[in-house]
């Protein structure tokens, strides 16, 4: 038969009859696989199959419409199994809206067996009376699917849906509410408009049907339907897009919450950062205050004492001349006297050498380069860089004891007698640089304290003054001790500590 021009204009209604639900059927069902805030994920899922079973039902009616496929029956039977399931599913999502809220889960269950029980049994004496004419007893099971399934189908997910637009209300999601609503008073509509089945014998079929609705109006009642399926998969739609804006606002101001944190945490490092360099500045201060303290009174006191017995040490000798025997102990403890003399000398200048207070940096390094060789018995070379001037009296101590640190370490694990003592003066920072070409530091030795104390010594007393210390080492190739310290505002300064490649044994073992 061919297609009338009514035949084409269903043919193009059914079209898109079928594309709104089926793709409500996608977007539910792609809102499904991810956590929504739309509606709880169990109750989508008759939703979703729902567009896509009751879209591919439409489409069926296209190809019936047409009539070019071979088997009719076999499609129409189709089409009917595709239409009661779909509305099936429509109601199990309805009475599981209704019921979620006391958790009530059996109900849609037994509800829906017991009514798909009754339907099938209507069907089923349906072709026993039509004595199993195929034509008759498809449209019989047709009109049943309406009456049984699709009329409360529809009101009950219109009332599902607005309860849903009661709750999220409540929650003060006003818009959502709204899409909600509009979806539910298009359901009811749908489900109503269901009441106009096929003509048939059956009461109330045989007076309220499609044919009485195109009678009375002029136009068939799927166009209603069809209006009410876009409607609904409109509103559901940009109720999806709503709660995806809502996703997106709750990730951004989660993640500008963690980025506050972030910062808070950030703040927080750096003032203990600051507190920390503050405390080592203070550290090293309070050291080499007492350093200096216990130097004066070892020379004003203990010195002068021992200057004291050593003259009365001369006096009594100088009384004594005819007695050999007493003289030859007084010239040994004058000897002793002035052995102690002379190590207290050494141990008042290694607390606090004198030339860093009184003349600074340079001449003081000059003093234990030369120290160095007499005491250690290192040959070391002293290189001065740049334009001398006197710096912070800390600053100054900070780069004295590494210097001072690093040669004892040279003279005692190096195994070399030639170090390398660099200084150089830049405009924006000091750079102090100690080198010798001994037998080298593996970085993967245990450093852990009590092991590697030198290294912690020379570090916290860089990072006092906001200065940055590197140890360059390789085994076999010497090691570089390096202390850099900026000159603008050091305590402010970030401190940073890098030990790189192979790092020298001699402070794993100190």
């Amino acid at each position: 038969m061919a297609p009338t021009t009514l035949t084409f204009g269903l043919v193009l209604l059914f079209f898109f009859y079928g594309l709104a639900f089926f793709s409500m059927g996608i977007a539910l069902s792609l809102e499904i696989s991810r956590s929504s805030m739309l509606a709880e994920k169990r109750v989508l899922i008759p939703l979703a199959l729902f567009g896509l079973l009751h879209g591919a039902h439409e489409w069926t009616e296209i190809i019936l419409l047409q009539g070019v496929w071979t088997n009719q029956v076999l499609l129409s039977e189709l089409r009917v199994i595709l239409l009661a399931v779909s509305f099936i599913v429509l109601v199990v999502f309805g009475v599981s809206m209704l019921c979620s809220q006391n958790k009530a889960f059996i109900l849609p269950i037994f509800l829906g067996v017991g009514w798909l029980i009754l339907y099938i049994t209507l069907v089923y004496q349906g072709i026993r009376i039509v004595g199993g004419i195929a034509e008759h007893w498809l449209v019989r099971a047709d009109v049943l699917a309406r009456y049984l399934w699709a009329i409360p189908g529809g009101i009950l997910a219109g009332l599902a849906l607005r309860l849903r637009a009661r709750q999220v209300q409540a929650e003060k999601r006003v818009n959502l509410a709204h899409y909600f609503r509009w979806a539910a008073f298009g359901f009811i509509v749908y489900g109503i408009t269901q009441a106009f089945v096929s003509p048939t014998d059956m009461f109330p079929a045989n007076m309220v049907n499609t044919q009485m609705f195109l009678n009375l109006f002029g136009f068939p009642i799927q166009v209603i339907r069809a209006a009410m399926a876009i409607w609904i998969t409109i509103n559901l739609l940009r109720a999806i897009q709503f709660v995806d804006r809502e996703l997106q606002q709750q990730l951004s101001t989660a993640q500008q919450a963690r980025l506050d944190a972030l910062e808070q945490v950030q703040r927080e490092l750096v003032a203990r950062e600051t507190l920390r360099r503050e405390l080592l500045r203070h550290t090293v201060t309070s050291q080499e205050d007492e350093r200096a303290r216990i130097a004066r009174e070892l020379h004003d006191e203990t010195a002068q004492t021992l200057t004291a017995f050593t003259l009365n040490l001369a006096t009594i000798k100088s009384t004594l001349t005819e007695r050999s025997q007493l003289t030859g102990l007084i010239d040994r403890l004058q000897g002793l006297s002035q052995q102690m003399s002379r190590s207290l000398y050494r141990i008042v200048h290694d607390l606090r050498p004198s030339q860093l207070d009184d003349l600074g940096l340079v001449p003081a390094l000059e003093y234990l380069v030369d120290e160095a060789r007499e005491r250690l018995g290192i040959e070391v070379r002293l290189e001065v860089n740049g334009q001398r001037q006197r710096l912070d009296y800390l600053i100054e101590t900070v780069f004295y004891r590494v210097a001072q640190e690093a040669l004892t370490n040279i003279s005692r694990h190096a195994q070399i007698k030639q170090a390398f003592v660099s200084l150089s003066f830049n405009p924006e920072k000091i750079i102090l640089q100690v080198r010798d070409s001994g037998v080298g530091f593996s970085v993967n030795e245990d450093l852990i304290p009590p092991r590697g104390w030198g290294l912690a010594s020379m570090r916290e007393r860089a990072e006092s003054v906001g200065g940055h210390f590197h140890i360059l080492s390789y085994p076999d190739s010497g090691t570089t001790v390096e202390v850099i310290v900026p000159l603008t505002e050091p305590v402010n300064k970030k401190v940073t500590e890098e030990i790189t490649h192979e790092n020298h044994p001699l402070d794993a073992r100190r």
